[in-house]
């Protein structure tokens, strides 16, 4: 026994010269972050000027880093055109889970915003409509009891100004902090859309990524014209998840956009930088048929 004691394997260990190394290149890299990012896809360095230019799009490889609300707004709404309302609508802690509000004071902290969704009025080409975007930059976008509530709010402000409605998704789903009365949200913002049907306006959903769990089970894939942006995750569960259950490799690209568009889910996928042009088409066309 105590000869094998004695004769334990030797793991490797890490000179304090070599973690100083490490947390040295660490720091640096953390300093200069401010002037460049690199691609979460190719790996390609880019400068963040040069990627504020092109929308947040690798020029290399296409891919498209997430935007907070305020940058969709800005490479999607008319210039000077977006008015805000509801952002004073804030979440309470109705279940009193534990450290909820501190998560939250988190949250605004980081963002600016007072929630994951910002909902206003704009124009697109010169095309009024009400517009909704969820911010993935805030709780992942996650459905609580104020974005369900905030979005009611943009459809009935649809149906009072007689405009379609605009909604960009990008949520990781229901917010748990929440329970049951998040995944009641479904239920509601899908039970308001049958009003804005009733008054004949269109709803143009766009899934960005990742357009996840209650949300794309509810209300975002409920679109009267349903558009994906370019390599966009959409799905319910996420891809890992469904094959540790089903004991299979997924296909290659699955809950992908373009996966999606091949087998009849959505109608279109747009790049990022195409996406205005098309949704000013789109209202355009309805505004000549109304």
């Amino acid at each position: 026994m105590f000869k094998n004691f004695f004769q334990r394997p030797k793991y490797a260990t890490v000179s304090q010269k070599e973690k100083k190394e490490k947390q040295k290149k660490k720091d640096e890299d953390n300093n200069l972050s401010f002037l460049w990012t690199k691609c979460k896809d190719c790996g390609e360095i880019i400068f963040n000027k040069e990627l504020e230019k092109n929308n947040k799009i690798c020029y290399k490889c296409g891919y498209g880093f997430r935007l907070t609300a305020t940058e969709r707004i800005n490479v999607t709404v008319d210039d000077g055109s977006f008015e805000e309302f509801n952002e004073d609508i804030e979440a309470t802690n109705p279940l009193q889970f534990p450290g909820y509000e501190e998560k939250l004071k988190q949250e605004k902290d980081k963002t600016g915003r007072k929630e994951a969704i910002v909902t206003g009025t704009g124009t697109i080409t010169g095309n009024k409509c009400v517009i909704a975007i969820l911010d993935s930059h805030f709780f992942m976008g996650s459905m609580g009891t104020v974005v369900g509530e905030k979005f009611v709010l943009a459809v009935e402000k649809a149906i009072e100004l007689g405009v379609p409605l605009v909604v960009f998704s990008a949520s990781g789903g229901a917010r748990m902090q929440e329970g049951l009365l998040s995944l009641m949200q479904m239920a509601k913002t899908s039970a308001a859309l049958n009003k804005l049907t009733d008054a004949r306006l269109p709803f143009i959903s766009i899934l960005t990524d990742p357009t996840t769990g209650g949300v794309s089970a509810s209300y975002a894939s409920l679109g009267d014209i349903i558009i994906a942006e370019q390599g966009a995750l959409i799905g319910f569960a996420g891809p890992r998840v469904i094959e540790q259950t089903i004991r299979q490799k997924l296909p290659q690209g699955f809950q992908r956009a373009e996966f999606l568009l091949q087998h009849g889910l959505i109608d279109k996928v747009v790049a990022r930088d195409e996406m205005k042009d098309t949704l000013g088409k789109i209202l355009e066309l309805h505004s000549v048929g109304g």
